[in-house]
């Protein structure tokens, strides 16, 4: 019997995106995971993306916190959790309920969220919590609430497949959603489904597109209006419906016929052409299956909810809600943020889609959890709760799983504050940025340990299931947030045997007094007992006691508000919050890379993840770079009226003239002041409170370098000292880049120190009569190689893909091998994948290049003869564009 073979499989959800994957995980008798999609599971139907594929890569212990700490020191759980609870207790009594917060994450499981949200709502009695989902999803909230009366997504995935148009706004679903994006191109294929693709950028997804509308920033609801004019002129509107479903419809036309008079008009507006605004128009008016994607590009905006409901306004104008292979869908980022506005983890809900603004709702929540001191209003949202924190009204703050200190608008600032307040509370799995800040740190379980509920995109609910035990004292969020709630003096109310006894009070609640005024409604699943929770299939909500069930919603043009009706929502266009000026004359977007999740502290340690895009890199369009005096490659210095940080240039044409690109991830454990939120804007939105990440003016110039050098080494380093550093995880160790401004001998100097720790005689130095070029490299006691380092000036570096190979080779050197160290060069020579492109199966850029050299020619032969972009296919476009290139070449 093999050894993965002795042990079963449990179905479980990935940890990542809102698709919601299932995976199948199993553990072998030897400790070793294996993972693969689970093929029953209707989200993926067995696929999974790169990150997905490698969830087995990310199950070790390197870089966990096992033990409970206060103030940096080992403590036990008793000490952590009465530290917590006293300091929160003695702040709510000397200050009020406002004087705390927690500060939650999409990551968390419905039940750890339930719990978090319980505690403070209904306990301590203030609204402070709030969710990264702020970040991520808010402004769709808000417009699902404008226009519908609650927070709800109509459709469900199948409608992607049952659409003959498919429009996709400010999404790269290519790259961040690629199982959903991979059965949309399936049905094009199978149906000759078209794809329109509304973004700034020339991405992924716009490179597979029908139709490319690369946009102005911050201009889609002018595009919309436009589109909602069209349909009003060309009597494309249903007025049946509106007259017997909808409320507003002449208000919001009246206003868009203002705003956008003509397609002339919005093309000017919108920096497009005429012609592909009219071909836009006249497809959405001609196809009545059409379903709008739309995710951070409209949501991350201080004009998101606007957005929101310019789209739905067009939905609602045609009848286009709720049936099959036509509404707006709004694709979430995290695995639970869906569940976390379930019960009510946004500042400004209450659970189970309640809210605040009803008196009625605040008075049913409390009788439900038997809570005298509950909340009576919205609590602070993202942004101003750090600023609160910041400037002394929040005195205590709880963060649970998430990384501020790098993903947060004003990045600087919001670490000054995490610094300046009283008492922090740090929950999570590993250190990040964030955890430098902690007065105490709670060892959280992580994914393969967790053991609860989420919520994907579709309203699905799924199952996360436990293969492993969690390691050392690390602890269920929910059980951690329970016992401080307990040692606060609310035991009775958080006494649950498990997970299942939460999620059977939370369905009990999302039913209770809801005679379908709330279409939220899981009140069906209240009386699983715990073996039918663990052996739960996923199914959508609504999941009614006694009532009928139905995927989609909506579509019987019944709506859940005051009068059934749902809203039109007149809408202006207005334009992004800070536009470009002299001082700082170009516009920086930020989002996702392909194989990167949040800010890295999983899939920045595994090797073929790191391999796409192993550095910071801003993308420029080639005009940009002339202009501000950088080319490909070079270290930039990129400034706003925030911040600023340091990144490579990388020239291209995907970027239009005067916007740029920064990806989200870098944190201050993969590299020295790369973090996209030190540059972004805190402003947000007056409804949703969410930021605009996606717009802030900037300036770059070239930093001048004086050197350059390259680190491989086994060991886990936080360099400091340096101008510019980042670090590639690789098989057997870590690629450290660095850089600086300093004259190439203090360079040296600063690169020699991490060989201090070593025995010289085991060392191999060269350094050129100049002290302009160094090399060096360590070898263990059986002759293989430790570490090698390589500085030269900048673009002199050798290749080091042989010396990367020996740390994870860890083979004793032969006597030519150790005489070619220093090199960099291996004495034979080995063919070099080059820059990874599929990450799946770890194609690299070189073996594409031969197979199209002998005869590769299209992405189907690519795939039979490599197997690259036949998994997820994030990387077809990439793939499509190295086949392009060699056939642009061989006409030449």
């Amino acid at each position: 019997m093999s050894d993965a073979g002795q042990a079963p499989e449990v179905r479980t959800t990935c940890p990542y995106c809102g698709v919601g994957c299932g995976v199948l995980a199993r553990v072998a008798a030897s400790g070793k995971v294996s993972v693969r999609g689970d093929p029953d599971h209707p989200a993926n139907r067995g696929r999974l993306c790169s990150k997905g594929s490698a969830l087995a890569e990310t199950m070790g212990l390197d870089g966990r916190v096992l033990h409970p700490e206060i103030a940096g020191k080992r403590v036990d759980w008793d000490a952590a959790l009465d530290l917590v609870a006293r300091r929160f207790s003695e702040t709510v009594a000397a200050h009020g309920p406002d004087s705390v917060a927690f500060y939650i994450s999409g990551q968390l499981l419905t039940e750890d969220y339930y719990v978090a949200n319980k505690l403070m709502k209904g306990f301590i009695g203030s609204g402070n919590i709030d969710t990264n989902s702020r970040l991520c999803m808010a402004s769709s909230v808000a417009g699902h609430r404008r226009a519908f009366g609650e927070d709800i997504v109509p459709g469900v995935y199948d409608d992607f497949e049952q659409a003959d148009l498919i429009v996709l706004v400010g999404s790269n679903t290519a790259w961040c959603h690629p199982i959903l994006y991979q059965r949309m191109l399936a049905a094009r294929k199978e149906r000759g489904s078209r794809l329109v693709v509304i973004d700034p950028r020339r991405t992924a997804t716009a490179q597979e597109g029908d139709l490319h509308l690369a946009l102005d920033p911050g201009s889609d609801v002018l595009l919309f209006n436009g589109l909602l004019a069209h349909l009003a002129r060309a009597g494309k509107v249903d007025e049946n419906y509106c007259a017997a479903s909808t409320s507003g419809f002449d208000s919001a036309v009246s206003l868009a016929l203002a705003d956008a008079p003509s397609v002339e008009r919005v093309a000017e507006g919108c920096g497009l052409a005429a012609a592909d605004v009219r071909l836009f128009f006249e497809l959405f008016a001609a196809t009545e299956r059409t379903v709008t994607v739309y995710s951070q590009g409209v949501n991350q905006s201080a004009h998101g909810t606007d957005k929101v409901n310019a789209i739905v306004n067009c939905h609602l104008a045609t009848g286009r809600i709720g049936m099959p292979g036509m509404g707006p869908f709004s694709v979430t980022g995290q695995p639970n943020a869906m569940g976390g506005r379930e019960v009510g983890g946004l500042a400004n809900q209450l659970a189970a889609h309640m809210s605040f603004e009803q008196a009625a709702d605040v008075d049913r929540v409390a009788r439900f959890w038997g809570a005298p001191d509950m909340a009576r209003k919205a609590g602070l949202k993202a942004v101003d709760l750090f600023q609160a924190a910041g400037d002394g009204r929040i005195k205590a703050l709880w963060i649970m799983g998430t990384n501020p200190a790098v993903s947060m608008p004003d990045a600087g600032r919001v670490r000054a504050a995490l610094k300046a307040c009283d008492f922090v509370v740090v929950s999570d799995v590993t250190r990040t940025d964030t955890t430098r800040y902690a007065d105490v740190f709670l060892p959280a379980a992580a994914w393969g340990e967790k053991d609860g509920m989420v919520t994907n995109s579709e309203r699905r609910l799924s199952r996360q299931r436990p293969f492993m035990q969690a390691p050392g004292e690390a602890r269920a969020d929910w059980r951690i947030i329970c016992d401080v709630a307990q040692r606060m003096g609310f035991g009775g109310s958080f006494d649950y045997a498990g997970p299942a006894a939460i999620f059977r009070e939370h369905a009990a609640l999302s039913a209770f007094e809801n005679d379908g005024e709330r279409l939220f409604d899981i009140g069906a699943l209240t009386t699983l007992d715990n073996e039918s929770y663990e052996t739960f299939e996923p199914r959508h909500w609504p999941a009614r006691a006694g009532g009928e069930t139905s995927d989609r919603l909506l579509g019987r043009g019944r709506f859940p508000t005051s009068d059934g009706r749902a809203r039109f929502v007149p809408v202006r266009q207005e334009g992004v919050a800070g536009a470009v000026d002299t001082a700082f004359p170009l516009a920086l977007n930020t989002g996702r890379l392909r194989d990167q999740w949040h800010t890295m502290t999983r899939t920045g340690r595994v090797p073929r993840l790191m391999a796409n895009a192993p550095e910071p890199v801003v993308d420029l369009h080639p005009r940009d770079a002339a202009a501000n005096g950088v080319k490909d490659g070079d270290l930039a210095h990129l400034s706003t009226r925030y911040g600023f940080a340091r990144a490579k240039v990388r020239v291209t044409d995907a970027q239009r003239p005067g916007q740029a690109f920064l990806p989200m991830h870098w944190s201050g454990h993969f590299a020295a002041n790369a973090g996209a939120g030190s540059l972004s804007s805190p402003i947000s939105d007056p409804f949703s409170g969410q930021p605009e990440l996606k717009h802030v003016p900037f300036r770059i110039r070239r930093e001048e370098t004086a050197w350059t050098g390259v680190l491989m080494s086994r060991r886990d380093l936080r360099p400091t000292g340096f101008v510019y550093w980042s670090r590639q995880k690789v098989e057997g160790g870590w690629v450290y880049e660095f850089g600086g401004t300093e004259t190439p001998d203090q360079g040296i100097l600063l690169c020699r120190k991490f060989f201090e720790a070593f025995d010289p005689g085991r060392m191999l130095e060269y350094r050129d009569r100049r002290g302009l070029a160094y090399r060096a490299a360590v070898v263990d006691e059986a002759g293989a190689m430790v570490e090698a380092l390589l500085v030269a000036a900048p673009g002199q570096l050798p290749a080091r893909d042989w010396l990367v190979s020996q740390l994870g080779s860890r083979a004793p050197l032969t006597l030519a091998e150790r005489q070619a160290l220093l090199s960099g060069r291996a004495p034979v020579a080995v063919p070099s994948a080059g820059r990874i492109v599929c990450s799946c199966f770890n194609v690299g850029v070189n073996q594409l290049a031969d197979a199209v050299a002998v005869g590769c020619r299209d992405l189907e032969a690519i795939g039979k003869t490599l197997n690259a972009g036949t998994n997820c296919g994030s990387c077809r476009s990439e793939i499509r564009t190295i086949i392009d290139a060699a056939h642009i070449q061989a006409a030449e």
